[in-house]
């Protein structure tokens, strides 16, 4: 058979990885231009129960459609399920999973042990990731939740990178940390500001964000003014870990994490094809130097997606101050470089990864065709289709060999396109369109339900 290997990863193969791309997803354009643009996994809430309650995969429940679009690219998703569950609540979570769990969910990330525990009794399937506002800051507790069944720790944010590695180097955990987006002046999320002045809770996924008001500072009834205007006093800058990706990698980060599930589909492009070019960099052996040219111009398109007024390496060097805080009001109205936003779009909305599929076709008077298309992966995954036609003899106009290759290959908007055909036909053929149309439509229908059966069933699981 001819054609070349696809680049695609694939479910069994993403634990060959060393490190994960987890980008966000508030919406299912959001979850495109994260699988579009390299991410290897996602994240991202159901209607209930997610710590971004106005996201709008939370208003409409689009976590299903993208668990498809996912899994058909090699792209895992896990299910934010990370608010404090209320006693009365308990009752509607084993029924509110079902269908995630039986559409291929991943995993789920939880901050509530009671949370923990049901989904380890009711669904052992679905991967337990320990949320970071469980606040993991150090071995013992990491080995703790290991040992009662999480796969994955998220470490709170405030940890340095000496201590991150500290972690690894006790307890061979798989280890997930923030690398890049907003960053709380709490502790790792465990916040009351928002409920205590406005009556939202952010552990309830309704923050308000009060930290990014305006504040006075007062000392015995009379204010302290600084200088410059400075008014913004628990407005975090955001983190930025793109220059520091190679000690994360060292320090024994698996998952690098996108945190922004409110933000547009543009950001989420720029910052997943950003972090995926200089993690796959971190990863090689002397890349530093060569792509050191090409920093400057990529935070570009990050700060054109979003900027609340500089970012910060945040606690990766032990030390915190008020280096990190922006101190200054962002600007409310920006003008934004529509051309790059626009090149972004293009490159990552608008068009979709597409599966490499190589295809044997058999074209036979009186033989009914046969199809076999062939995903080029480990396992590799095949099926077979035939057709109920038998090819006669074509009294004029017989099919040609091109003409015949260009119908097949046309798989338009499904999931999948051809990188190698290999066609056996008899001279002089008979073959109607709509037959080959039909076959080659079979053909698609049966890959796509044969991969998602790999997540349904759980072959691939590691």
């Amino acid at each position: 058979m001819s054609g070349k290997k696809s680049t695609m990863s694939w479910k069994s193969c993403w634990n060959q990885r060393d490190t994960e791309l987890l980008s966000p997803a508030g919406s299912f354009d959001a979850a495109r231009a994260a699988v579009n643009a390299g991410a290897d996994a996602i994240y991202m809430g159901g209607p209930l129960f997610s710590a971004r309650a106005y996201a709008e995969s939370s208003q409409e429940d689009m976590l299903l459609r993208s668990i498809d679009f996912c899994h058909l690219r090699g792209v895992r998703v896990f299910m934010t399920l990370n608010t404090l569950i209320k006693e009365s609540e308990f009752g509607t979570l084993p029924e509110y999973l079902k269908p995630y769990a039986a559409a291929g969910l991943d995993g789920v990330i939880v901050q509530d042990p009671g949370v923990m525990k049901l989904i380890l009794d009711e669904f052992p399937e679905l991967e337990l990731h320990v949320s970071t506002q469980a606040t993991v800051t150090g071995p013992e507790y990491a080995k703790a939740l290991m040992r009662a069944g999480a796969r994955r720790i998220v470490l709170a944010r405030e940890l340095s990178l000496e201590e991150i590695s500290r972690i690894y180097r006790e307890t061979g955990a798989e280890l997930e940390v923030f690398a890049h987006g907003a960053l709380c002046y709490s502790y790792s999320g465990q916040c009351l500001m928002s409920s205590m002045i406005g009556g939202r809770s952010g552990n309830r996924g309704r923050c308000a964000g009060t930290c990014r008001l305006p504040f006075r500072v007062c000392e015995a009834g009379r204010e302290i003014r600084g200088t410059g205007g400075e008014k913004f006093l628990l407005s975090m800058k955001d983190l930025c870990a793109v220059r520091r990706l190679r000690e994360m990698v060292n320090a024994g980060v698996y998952s690098f994490k996108i945190e922004g599930r409110m933000k547009s589909p543009e950001y989420v492009a720029a910052v997943t094809s950003v972090y995926r070019k200089y993690l796959d960099a971190a990863k090689a052996a002397d890349t530093r130097e060569s792509l050191s040219g090409e920093i400057d111009r990529d935070m570009k398109v990050l700060n054109e997606v979003f900027d609340r007024g500089g970012v910060t390496s945040a606690y990766l060097d032990g030390e915190n101050g008020p280096d990190m805080v922006t101190v200054r009001e962002k600007q409310s109205v920006r003008k934004r470089n529509e051309t790059v936003i626009e090149r972004l779009r293009d490159r990552y909305i608008r068009r979709d990864l597409k599966l490499s599929l190589c295809a044997y076709v058999s074209l036979r008077k009186g033989e009914r065709p046969v199809m076999k298309l062939t995903l080029q992966a480990d396992p590799e995954i095949s099926v077979c289709v035939f057709g109920d036609f038998i090819i006669q003899s074509a009294e004029k106009n017989p099919a040609g060999m091109q003409e015949t290759e260009e119908r097949l290959k046309k798989f338009g908007d499904t999931e999948f396109e051809l990188s190698g055909l290999e066609l056996e036909m008899d001279e002089g053929c008979f073959i109607p369109v709509k037959v080959l149309n039909t076959l080659r439509r079979a053909a698609a229908a049966a890959m796509k339900e044969n991969i998602l059966n790999l997540y349904v069933t759980g072959d691939g699981n590691s």
